[in-house]
């Protein structure tokens, strides 16, 4: 028999083969479908590639690879037997427990065992080599089948990759020696006993000494004092007191100079009268700024009861439409954002109306490719495969699945990116427009579902000393509607909470019961089309800065209106804090007022004229005591980098910003982060040899006949645009690199001759994860010139009437932390997806929702 396999298997011995450093071994999820080895099928792995495939997929990879050798893996998962008193039987660990898998969470592991099989299948006649089979197989199988069999699964080679690092136990931690010197901590009004700071307070867990971080330390202000006090003590270790609950403790060692656990902590901070577990219950009132666990604690506690409706009888729904998205840690704004597109019919006709297509026109490895995981997230979400009601059986494996995993997904659209590469909770607005992105990247030649959101905005600056306007357009994709808390209706309320609240601080006595802000919409509209004043505005008409006002409006209207509430804000330790708020949203929306109207009879038009750029040899304020020749704050600079930021990128963000401080700086640096350049040295602009004449090109001369950087020419010049056309682009937007991409997009249907080859040569050159388009069609900087108008044909423009149908809400004071769940209007009844569990919802917070879902309504 062993030389019958021998034979057997030498046409195949040059396709197999053993997994070397660097190579994913896909054993956990089929790169087409959620299939896994704990599915009905198992999960079958080429032995070349080591991609996964589940059984309907297998024999598409064999096609068109040719490859016929697979590791079939199967899980079984048991009940364990029961002895007379009813208790399981204690069993010995199976020795074919091997996968690199963990047991199904839908299980628990005091009831179920596990049992692993492995098989060596050869296609096309499906010959089975039951594993392991040392004896008769040649050697090489035997150490490539091994190598499998141990590998890491392809997710866990990844996580050394990502920004959190893991945290080790201190070794000062079960050692410590706390001082019995009688100090005792109060539950609130916190201060650094050297300079009064009342933000980043760490208190040092062996003599009970209450003092600030290092400025920028942890990503807060304060003056350094908790590093001075170790320098004249020895105590090594601290912990944050600004965000202390039973499951979060932030203690840093000065010995050992890293973040660090202690598993002693209670017991530790128990010593200074601090209970965690009553800092959860009653809160800690630090300042205002202390939104974690002071005045939003008990909000938050009824937040997260009302967001998931607890306490409520839920009904479990199943079927299309209705499958769950397993939480991986902290993947719930990923999972939400996914949820709500998938229930959108043009995402739905984009990727699973083309399944097969995409599937078969998929690259080799078709985990790295955005429309293949895209098809199969959307199919696994609207097939129903992965949403079946449990069933009675003594059989476990006919237990259904509960929901499916992105392990794969997220890998791939995280790649790359230091924000949601990482397993720390994230934004779901930021993920959403990074989506729209990728989207909008991947979409060139085939159907954009992004136009569906996609609309323009109306952007309209008056300047304040000659009246003189100017009209311009900019596409968007997301409205970011304020939340007033001046318009609250419940002011007084708020007001009288406020001075209870301080007046509890000073005398270090436990907060009052919180008040939630009562916001009518009709405010927060209001609050959207109020004039805003525009710093450093430079007037064409009086070649010179002045003061003007910007307002926006809809130069058309979208399909589907994504509507952000701004319920967060930058504070001095630069985390987003959430602002406790209950806003009157409406099931149906009329934004026809709100249409953009263009240049008006009697207003009169600024010229179309770009600000002159001040030379670098202009040296003229040589008073700038922080500044270099540049002009750059280097102070600013340096605050940014403390934070980790590489300096070259926060010296170009302080100098684009115009030395506004580090707030505005730090949001470029966010908008920026993913740009390949992100970190090199600021290259000035610089006047170079005129090119081809401005009169040419239809643009207005500039005063200085400005010619656009070398640089940013030839950054576009590469992606196969001509010269000319990114000549016209970089002058319409005043030589910003990221605007003069857009208006090439947004210019390509109006100048189609010029530009049809150079896209063309574009989407054969450019490589699918390219970072130079990542923010080419963002929210934020998408400006059109003058001239252009909704008769774009990726405006989809029609009547500003809509109906709501789906929103995400967060639970938590910080978009670093916290939970995301959504609900989605489904066949007329209101549905909630909290991670893998799916229900109807008897009691809709619409009023608590962070990003809301409209769709138009028919003009009949």
């Amino acid at each position: 028999m062993a030389a019958d396999l021998g034979e057997l298997l030498v046409p195949y011995m040059p396709t197999i083969r053993v997994p070397r450093t660097g190579d994913r071994v896909f054993k956990v999820e089929c790169a087409f479908s959620y299939d896994s080895p704990e599915s009905e099928g198992g999960l079958y792995v080429c032995m070349n590639t080591f991609l996964g495939f589940g059984r309907e997929h297998v024999e598409r990879h064999y096609r068109k690879t040719g490859q016929s050798v697979y590791m079939h893996l199967k899980r079984h998962v048991k009940e364990k037997a029961t002895g007379a008193a009813g208790g399981a039987i204690p069993r010995r660990r199976n020795g074919k427990v091997f996968l690199d898998l963990e047991l199904n969470g839908d299980f628990n592991g005091d009831e179920y065992e596990c049992e692993d099989e492995a098989k060596l299948v050869i296609f096309p006649d499906h010959f089975e080599i039951p594993l392991p089979n040392i004896e008769e197989l040649p050697a090489l199988v035997t150490i490539a089948c091994d190598a499998v069999l141990n590998a890491a699964s392809a997710y866990k080679k990844q996580e050394p990759d990502s920004w959190d690092d893991e945290i080790q136990v201190s070794k000062h931690a079960r050692s410590l020696r706390q001082q019995d010197n009688g100090v005792k901590i109060p539950p609130s009004g916190w201060k650094c006993q050297k300079c009064e700071m009342k933000e980043n307070l760490w208190l040092n867990l062996s003599d009970g000494a209450v003092l600030c971080g290092k400025w920028f330390f942890d990503g807060a202000g304060g003056n350094g004092h908790a590093l001075d006090h170790f320098k004249d003590t020895n105590f090594p270790l601290a912990v944050k007191l600004d965000n202390l609950t039973p499951d979060i403790a932030d203690i840093y060692s000065f010995d050992e100079e890293e973040a660090v656990l202690d598993p002693q902590i209670s017991e530790h901070l128990q010593h200074f009268g601090i209970d965690i577990i009553q800092i959860q219950r009653n809160g800690t009132d630090n300042d205002h700024h202390n939104t974690d666990n002071t005045n939003n604690v008990r909000p938050r506690v009824s937040e997260w009861e009302l967001i998931q409706e607890s306490g409520m009888k839920l009904k479990a729904v199943y079927g299309s439409g209705f499958t769950g998205i397993k939480n991986l840690g902290n993947s719930c704004y990923l999972g939400t954002i996914m949820q709500v597109l998938f229930s959108i019919p043009e995402f739905q006709r984009a990727y699973v109306g083309n399944l097969q297509r995409i599937y078969d026109y998929s690259p080799l490895d078709p985990s790295t490719d955005f429309s293949t995981q895209m098809a199969k997230l959307g199919h696994g979400l609207l097939s129903g495969l992965y949403s079946k009601p449990p069933m009675k059986s003594e059989l476990i494996e006919q237990h259904q699945p509960k929901g499916i995993s992105l392990k794969m997904f997220k890998a791939l659209v995280s790649n790359g990116h230091p924000e949601f590469s990482s397993n720390r909770q994230q934004d779901a607005q930021k993920f959403f427009l990074h989506l729209i992105n990728l989207v909008e990247r991947n979409s060139v030649g085939s159907e954009n579902p992004n136009d569906a959101f996609r609309y323009l905005v109306e952007e309209r600056v008056q300047c304040c000393q000659t009246q003189k306007v100017r009209y311009t357009q900019k596409v968007d994709y997301l409205m970011q509607l304020p939340a007033p808390i001046e318009a609250a209706s419940n002011r007084e309320e708020l007001i009288a909470y406020e001075a209870k609240r301080n007046e509890a601080e000073e005398n270090m006595r436990a907060p009052p019961e919180p008040v939630r802000a009562r916001i009518p919409f009709t405010a927060c509209l209001q609050a959207f089309t109020e004039p805003e004043n525009v710093p450093d505005f430079w007037s064409s008409e009086l070649q010179a800065k002045s003061a003007g006002v910007k307002t926006s409006r809809f130069a058309s209207f979208p399909e589907y209106l994504v509507v952000q509430i701004k319920k967060f804000t930058f504070v001095v330790d630069w985390v987003p804090k959430k602002i406790d708020l209950s806003i009157d949203i409406p099931d149906f929306l009329d934004l026809s007022r709100l249409r953009g109207t263009g240049l008006q009879a009697g207003e009169q038009e600024l010229p179309d004229l770009t600000p002159p750029i001040v030379l670098p040899e202009d040296t003229r304020d040589n008073s700038m005591s922080s500044s270099d020749s540049t002009g750059i704050d280097e102070s600013a600079a340096m605050q940014l980098a403390e934070m980790g930021f590489p300096l070259e990128a926060c010296r170009k963000a302080i100098y684009y910003t115009g030395n506004m401080g580090p707030e505005m700086a730090l949001n470029w640096i966010i908008a920026h982060m993913e740009e390949p350049d992100f970190a090199e040295p600021l290259a000035l602009p610089t006047f170079m040899e005129p090119g081809p004449s401005v009169a040419s090109s239809g643009l207005a001369a500039t005063p200085l006949d400005n010619h656009p950087p070398e640089e940013s020419i030839a950054i576009l010049t590469s992606m196969g645009f001509p010269r000319r056309h990114t000549l016209q682009a970089l002058k319409a937007t005043n030589n910003n690199l990221e605007r003069a991409l857009d208006w090439i997009f947004t210019h390509t249907e109006r100048e189609e001759e010029e530009t049809s080859d150079a896209l063309s040569d574009m989407a054969d050159t450019t490589e699918p994860n390219d970072s130079a388009f990542s923010n080419a069609n963002t929210h934020s900087d998408s400006t059109l010139s003058p001239d252009q108008d909704a008769s774009d044909p990726r405006i989809k423009d029609g009547p500003g009437r809509y109906e709501l149908f789906a929103f995400i809400s967060h639970i938590g004071a910080s978009t670093m932390s916290g939970h995301y769940v959504c609900h989605i209007k489904k066949e007329g009844r209101w549905v909630i997806f909290n991670d893998h569990k799916v229900c109807l919802s008897e009691r809709p917070p619409k009023d608590l929702g962070y990003i809301y879902f409209y769709r138009r309504l028919s003009s009949s």
